[in-house]
């Protein structure tokens, strides 16, 4: 099936930083209504009209939505994020934007706080990538597949310039909703995410 190209784009910047047991990501818990209602995401955004360039280039506009967002919603400043993956939204989904992914190593504000967005941003925290699974799997903290896919990669990591180093090549994630045994599964090519129970597990599809 083509895909279509009218979506609208949004770009998302996945923070890391240094820490004494590897690295670590910025989440940030979105507010109880809009896109997200209480999950914990990455930083980013939808492409705007000034993030758009000179020529037509999505995924150069979503990296410069993902860069203006961070520092809308957090106060911190990236360069030159690396791309890691797009994300096609399932045709079930009531609003459909296309995502690409973005990886940044952090600078961290002046005094060190982040500057969260009040209208945006109820909380943010720095998690390594397998404690942000485990909060999801007890239960304590909501993911989105696409977000729980991306800690699920970074956890093979062991440092934060490792995971940046392997990036720089675009993964295409064309999501399709299925039903399994288990319940709601999403599907990529060659990937299945069991939904149905916690914890979720990636199987073959």
């Amino acid at each position: 099936m083509t895909e279509p190209d009218d979506l609208p784009v949004a770009g998302t910047a996945v923070l890391l930083r240094t820490a004494a047991h590897g690295f670590e990501v910025l989440l940030i818990r979105r507010p109880d209504r809009g896109s997200f209602p209480g999950a914990w995401v990455f930083p980013g955004g939808k492409v705007e009209q000034r993030d758009r360039g000179a020529v037509d280039d999505e995924q150069g506009d979503a990296r410069r939505a993902a860069v203006r967002e961070t520092l809308e919603e957090v106060g911190l400043v990236i360069t030159d994020p690396v791309v890691i993956s797009r994300w096609q939204p399932p045709v079930e989904a009531p609003v459909r934007i296309r995502t690409w992914f973005f990886l940044a190593i952090a600078s961290e504000a002046p005094d060190g706080a982040l500057r969260v967005s009040a209208d945006e941003v109820v909380e943010a925290t720095w998690a390594t990538p397998a404690d942000a699974l485990q909060k999801h799997s007890a239960g304590e903290w909501r993911l989105f597949p696409p977000t729980w896919v991306t800690l699920h990669q970074l956890s093979r990591f062991g440092g934060a310039e490792e995971a940046l180093a392997a990036g720089g090549f675009v993964q295409h994630f064309s999501t399709r909703v299925v039903e399994s045994d288990l319940g709601t599964a999403f599907e990529w090519e060659g990937l299945r995410l069991e939904t149905g129970s916690l914890p979720w597990r990636i199987v073959p599809s």
